[in-house]
């Protein structure tokens, strides 16, 4: 169906993303394409599906397609948005074939009308986006980021589209629990050696047993690795001695004995040729493997009384604009309460959440961290990282600075470049470096985990789980919620219910 050979990609910076590629998607595949943030897996698609990355990265080798390939983009482009959700199907609709479609993959037919496509909710115009790619009748399908967005009710929606399609397919996806229901096949995009050299990785497998495998092979390579070392370093010390030694020997030998010097002249040779292959040794041993998602962060200097109220909320009304969201709002938040908002797209989630930052940010009791959904928000797209995280102008700052966001595996590259050049993931770890900067005791949180690869998001959880401080969150995040939270209300219907 889809054959790629010898491919190199290299982005306008001259890193190189991946090399030497070749691969096969077979008919049965359902392939999940993994990595951290800014590895290259949006732009594989693009140059799968044939799309161009002219500007930013440029590719070698070949793709062979045999039939059509349906691609879903990250994002709907702005001026598909301002069409109506018909003509953005298709100007002149075959209603037979489309209403066969809407009914083989559960879309309600209501959505096919005037409305404009930036009107609908998330979950809506993720549902007519694969539409369209359906109803043109692909041979496979590319899907980048296709769970982003999405409620909990639609994510099970795209699962069982996943699973029940005849369709091979290649997608990306942060959500963890989507991994695990629907791969039967792991790409996985590193770049290791501090982002120098790209390796991809491809097994047959479930996400959850790539998992294990891939932590078996990390494992047995580092014992392997350890074992190697201790093994060199006892043939370095032998080797020093025996060379000190001749070395002292030739030191000391008499003037008198100029066999013995000869002698000693030829075992010095071999010593230093033996000293030679023992460093060429050092260089072809096993590497320990560092993975790239070992983030080594915490809130340490976090704490709060846990019998301390945090929050205490009446509303009457929870509006957005004139539009009523929801009535007779009550919510109680003490010191370490982790609370997480679930509810369908368009409940008023979001709204609520700033609500509450905006009546918490007023206490001066309480160091507030807020994480928006949409980062440029309140983030200088414009600044460097450095820039954005430094509190004043002084060397130590700054070092502290280039320090932590080294523990989230940034290069001194990538700390000097524009926000606005970084990954979603990227920009999303600024934000939680800013909150670990200020020792923030309360965290308000939109979506945090969204944008995080499958690899690095269980250690953001760890961290939020390990935080002695207040969470109050919105996520559609399934792993988040069951690690993370332990208090959940859902907004719907136009009330907050705390769930049991």
């Amino acid at each position: 169906m889809l054959k790629i050979n010898n491919l190199t990609i290299i982005s306008s910076s001259g890193r190189k993303l991946i090399e030497d590629f070749s691969f096969v998607l077979n008919e049965d595949d359902k392939i999940a394409l993994i990595g951290e943030e800014g590895n290259g897996k949006s732009t594989l698609l693009k140059v799968l599906a044939g799309e161009s990355i002219e500007g930013y990265a440029s590719y070698t080798g070949s793709i062979e397609r045999e039939g059509k390939a349906g691609y879903l983009p990250q994002r709907i482009p702005e001026e598909d948005l301002e069409l109506s959700v018909e003509d953005y199907i298709d100007r002149e609709i075959d209603y037979n074939h489309l209403y066969l479609l809407l009914n083989r993959i559960g879309v309600d037919p209501d959505l096919i009308s005037q409305r404009k496509l930036k009107t609908l909710s998330g979950g809506e115009k993720v549902r007519i986006a694969i539409l369209k790619i359906l109803y043109e009748d692909p041979d496979m399908l590319l899907l980048d980021e296709p769970s982003n967005d999405l409620d909990l009710k639609t994510l099970i929606w795209l699962e069982e589209f996943i699973i029940n399609t005849r369709l091979p397919l290649i997608f990306v996806s942060h959500d963890e629990t989507l991994l695990g229901n629907c791969a039967n096949g792991i790409l996985h995009l590193e770049q290791l050696k501090r982002k120098s050299e790209p390796h991809i990785r491809f097994e047959q497998l479930g996400y959850r047993e790539y998992q294990q495998s891939r932590q078996a092979y990390i494992s047995r390579n580092n014992m392997i690795a350890s074992k190697q070392k201790a093994q060199l370093k006892k043939q370095m010390d032998k080797w020093r001695q025996i060379y000190q030694k001749v070395e002292h020997q030739q030191r000391t030998i008499s003037r008198g004995d100029p066999h013995g010097a000869k002698m000693l002249k030829k075992k010095m040779h071999t010593v230093k040729a033996q000293g030679r292959n023992l460093e060429a040794k050092k260089e072809n041993m096993r590497r320990k493997y560092e993975p790239e998602e070992a983030i080594a962060v915490s809130f340490d200097q976090v704490k709060i009384n846990p019998n301390k109220v945090i929050l205490d909320l009446h509303l009457t009304e929870l509006k957005a604009g004139d539009r009523l969201l929801a009535r007779d709002i009550d919510m109680k938040v003490l010191g370490r309460d982790k609370v997480c908002i679930i509810g369908d797209n368009g409940s008023g989630k979001t709204t609520l959440l700033r609500k509450i930052y905006g009546i918490l940010k007023e206490r001066e009791d309480l160091k507030i961290g807020y994480v928006p959904q949409n980062y440029d928000e309140m983030m200088d797209m414009e600044v460097t990282p450095v820039f954005f995280l430094m509190d004043g102008g002084n060397k130590a700052e700054q070092d502290r600075v280039c320090t932590l966001l080294g523990s989230f595996k940034f290069t001194a590259e990538e700390m000097e470049h524009r926000i606005a050049d970084l990954s979603e993931g990227q920009k999303c770890k600024i934000y939680i470096a800013s909150l670990i900067l200020k020792n923030c005791n309360v965290l308000i949180l939109d979506e945090v985990t969204r944008n995080l690869s499958p690899l690095s998001g269980p250690r953001i959880r760890q961290i939020l789980c390990d935080y002695e401080g207040t969470i109050i969150s919105v996520s559609h995040d399934r792993k988040y919620i069951e690690e993370v939270a332990n208090s959940i209300y859902e907004l719907k219907d136009g009330t907050l219910v705390m769930l049991d």
